[in-house]
């Protein structure tokens, strides 16, 4: 199935990205959804500029809009107003093909409940990324996957697969993972949700470590405590972006 996507993804042209741009930049971001009882105002004209290397923690409470703030910069919705750049690249402008292949490129996405695939290997499952997007040559895809597992320390683990690995190890597969195709953007929602507090720390800390490697991440988090280990904190609340008690102290 990948190898007969890939002459079609080798088809889609992508806008060159704007040079010496900020990883995130959204600019007066409105979203509306059409219910049945009217129209539901998620994001109320967001502005939001996130730099290169900073690790930023969104926080707020449920059905606030953090979610839909999230969806908007992965090019997973649309906003009904306003501008989206990510990584240089007005995500706002792309067609539903043109997403696709740069959401691959560009995003990795971290879930709360690991999205490993059940019948594929944990090196398998840190391959895929590649594969779909056919961004390295695939003699070096194994090695590549190997390495990332190393990254996050469970390379003892490729060759297993996901249901026989703790909650912690299958979240340090699907880091790997996301982190295949060399994206400079990590958007991870709630990615500590299932872990116990000392694993949650783990992941925290590997976080911070990219992060000094040049990766930008975006964590949405319930987590007061965990979201104050970040380098910033942005709280969304009823569509807005409000000012937050605290700072983060990466």
């Amino acid at each position: 199935m990948i190898g007969k996507l890939l002459p079609w993804l080798a088809a889609v042209d992508l806008p060159r990205p704007k040079p010496e741009a900020p990883a995130v930049a959204l600019t007066a971001v409105r979203k509306v959804y059409i219910t049945g009882a009217g129209e539901f105002v998620a994001l109320k004209g967001i502005d939001l500029q996130v730099d290169k290397g900073e690790f930023v923690a969104v926080v707020g409470k449920s059905g606030n809009g953090k979610s839909t703030l999230i969806n908007m910069i992965t090019g997973i919705d649309r906003p009904t107003s306003g501008d989206v750049w990510v990584a240089g690249t007005p995500v706002h402008t792309l067609t539903e093909n043109q997403i696709a292949v740069w959401r691959g490129r560009t995003v990795g996405v971290v879930f709360q409940f690991f999205q490993l695939l059940p019948t594929l290997t944990v090196l398998e499952n840190v391959m895929l990324p590649m594969d779909f997007c056919n961004v390295y040559d695939p003699a070096e895809r194994p090695e590549r996957a190997m390495e990332l597992l190393k990254l996050v320390g469970v390379e003892n683990q490729a060759d297993k697969v996901p249901a026989n690995l703790s909650g912690g190890q299958q979240q340090r597969v699907a880091i790997a993972r996301c982190l295949s195709n060399d994206p400079p953007l990590l958007v991870a929602d709630e990615p500590t949700g299932n872990l116990d507090s000392r694993t949650a720390e783990a992941v925290i800390e590997l976080f911070r470590e990219l992060t000094l490697g040049g990766k930008t991440i975006l964590m949405v988090t319930h987590d007061e405590d965990l979201a104050r280990r970040s380098s910033r904190i942005v709280t969304v609340s009823e569509g807005l972006i409000v000012p937050t008690a605290g700072e983060g102290n990466l």
